[in-house]
């Protein structure tokens, strides 16, 4: 996704699906299919670590653009640690690849994208649809047994995670640009009660349960992990979220988030990537007009936690 709030609401444009019957045109196929991100982007964060929990590097390209975009968008920036050149075309721009697609796309240029190597076409943009793409139709193709037994969105708990997924990314997710975005002290305010009356509500949750639906790791963490980890890190400070932190104000939260990161959730993390994506992004200078990234703060993840 892009970095404004307006943004984060935009239907994406393309919403295919790969399955074993081809109904959209495309199938599940080994070193088909490649996948443009960011790793500072907390949407497109979700997409490559359920690539990473389904074992699908070797089956699914990774491409990674530079953390800060500028007025056109992202961009590619391979001299940066951990990006990569644009393996899908000659392009300097994401924007490049969706123009090679439909040159009168006029939606949003955004990540994460999944890409057709074979037909040379956007499959999915929307990471909802490819964390469920990535979860459901290549297990054929997994690097071991359990990585495709591994079932993120299994049928008996599908009502849960769609009810929890709707309030986490209302509340949790999407509301956070309401509290940097807000151009008055009031609505700042009100922003920021509600934001934190929805972590207390998770507070509470993670007090009696070491996942959001249970005793499994669900879909659910893999949307929620981004957004808490850049907390601290980021919307603490950038965003004015400042009235508790996670680290020393919400024992639960805290010790879910470190529990997910030492499990394998945290081998997909680039703080460097998360800082400077937020920092020094185009669409949010008016909060940061100097672009100075701050040195801290010091976040220990790998610190013990107590969840069992």
């Amino acid at each position: 996704k892009t970095m404004s709030e307006e943004n984060e609401t935009l239907r994406t444009e393309f919403r295919y699906w790969i399955n074993d019957k081809g109904s959209d045109g495309f199938k599940p196929d080994f070193n088909r299919y490649h996948l443009i991100v960011s790793y500072g982007c907390p949407f497109a964060e979700r997409t490559i670590l359920t690539r990473y929990l389904k074992g699908l590097e070797d089956v699914i390209g990774l491409d990674v653009v530079h953390p800060s975009g500028d007025e056109i968008g992202w961009k590619y920036g391979e001299k940066y640690p951990a990006c990569t050149k644009n393996s899908i075309n000659s392009g300097t721009h994401l924007k490049d690849i969706y123009m090679d697609v439909d040159a009168n796309y006029k939606g949003q240029i955004s990540v994460p994208v999944l890409y057709d190597k074979l037909k040379r076409t956007i499959v999915n943009n929307e990471s909802a649809d490819i964390v469920r793409i990535l979860n459901d139709e290549f297990n054929s193709f997994c690097k071991t047994t359990e990585h495709s037994k591994l079932d993120l969105y299994p049928n008996e708990l599908r009502e849960k995670i769609d009810k929890t997924n709707e309030w986490t990314h209302q509340e949790l997710t999407l509301n956070l640009y309401k509290v940097g975005r807000a151009t008055n002290q009031q609505d700042y305010e009100k922003a920021v009660i509600e934001y934190f009356n929805s972590l207390d509500r998770l507070e509470n949750i993670l007090s009696k349960q070491r996942y959001l639906i249970g005793d499994e790791i669900t879909e659910c963490e893999v949307r929620l992990f981004p957004v808490l980890t850049r907390f601290d890190l980021v919307h603490y400070q950038l965003f004015k979220c400042n009235l508790r932190s996670l680290y020393n104000d919400y024992p639960n939260i805290w010790n879910y988030v470190k529990d997910l990161y030492q499990s394998g959730f945290g081998n997909i993390v680039n703080i460097d990537h998360i800082k400077k994506a937020y920092y020094t992004s185009h669409q949010l200078k008016f909060l940061n007009p100097a672009q100075i990234i701050p040195v801290g703060p010091i976040i220990d993840y790998r610190a013990p936690h107590n969840r069992q």
